[in-house]
């Protein structure tokens, strides 16, 4: 694979594909620190339009905390394999069953984290079976479908999509405004020609059919308080794409943690990275030792 090539990688951090029963998955997998005592191992979900490397500035700063981090690109995205133009191979249930089954392969609970878009998937594979993860972190992703707004730019993405190829997208998109993904920016350290080797690399069906989901999403949030998870609601300061208040509201409803990011949008992971990876760390450190009962009037 050719992250090494393209995106610079934490320090210690391995790039590789990470062989499961549903493929292969291009990972940045990041180890604790050196003479730090291990806690345990965090797999990390990108948002719409997004990749691993999103979450590269968590690495370390988690790492420092005692936790192995595990970035993955789901599949069609970046660099994992995925059907060019078959929608139904990305429908969420598929894309659930992919983190379940990398679960499986790193041979540990992990606690899951999903950024956007992947929290949604990360919420369908916890609803699938729980017994895999030590806890979900929801960062900047929403109880159902997003904003107006911003079903508005999917929609004008997907119709670009349908009689355009990606690299003419990628120009037009270079014309109205700097990379973005939908709801705010999560494009990860990167100059623009590596961001357009991304976007490149991303499958077309992907998106379609991501973007129909993130306009369709129903509310679960009833289904998930139900499961006996320790849950955190983090976010920043500002989200165009599931107003704050409405996070809150879910935080409430989950009986979850509330972190808001000061000074970040809806990529906490990129704007705000330390603060970010040290309310990450808090909680997780807490769910050491304060476990969660599930909720049954959320």
């Amino acid at each position: 694979m050719s992250s090494n090539a393209t995106f610079t990688l934490p320090s210690g951090a391995r790039a590789y594909r990470l062989r499961t029963a549903r493929g292969e998955f291009a990972v940045v997998d990041s180890p604790v620190a050196g003479g730090i005592e291990a806690k345990g191992t965090v797999l990390m979900l990108p948002g719409f339009t997004g990749s691993k490397e999103d979450f590269t500035q968590l690495h370390e700063p988690l790492g420092a905390r005692g936790y192995r981090t595990v970035a993955v690109d789901g599949r069609g995205q970046y660099e994992s394999d995925g059907p060019e133009h078959d929608e139904a191979g990305y429908a969420q249930t598929e894309l659930a069953r992919d983190v379940l089954a990398q679960v499986a392969a790193l041979g540990t609970r992990v606690h899951l984290v999903g950024h956007s878009l992947g929290g949604q998937i990360a919420r369908a594979a916890v609803l699938l079976d729980h017994a895999p993860f030590a806890s979900l972190t929801l960062m900047s992703s929403g109880p159902a479908r997003i904003s107006v707004s911003q079903q508005q730019r999917v929609k004008l993405l997907r119709d670009a999509l349908g009689t355009m190829t990606m690299a003419e997208v990628w120009a037009v998109i270079q014309t109205m405004e700097p990379p973005e993904e939908v709801g705010g920016p999560a494009v990860g350290p990167g100059d623009p020609q590596r961001l357009r080797s991304r976007w490149l690399g991303t499958r077309p069906a992907q998106l379609l059919a991501t973007g129909r989901q993130l306009c369709t999403e129903p509310d679960r949030v009833a289904e998930l308080a139900a499961v006996p998870l320790p849950f955190h609601v983090l976010s920043g300061a500002y989200d165009a794409t599931w107003p704050v208040p409405l996070l809150d509201e879910m935080a409430v409803r989950l009986d979850a943690r509330r972190t808001v990011i000061a000074g970040a949008e809806h990529s906490p992971n990129t704007d705000r990275p330390l603060p970010t990876a040290r309310a990450l760390a808090d909680f997780w450190d807490g769910v050491l030792t304060r476990p969660r009962t599930p909720r049954t009037d959320p």
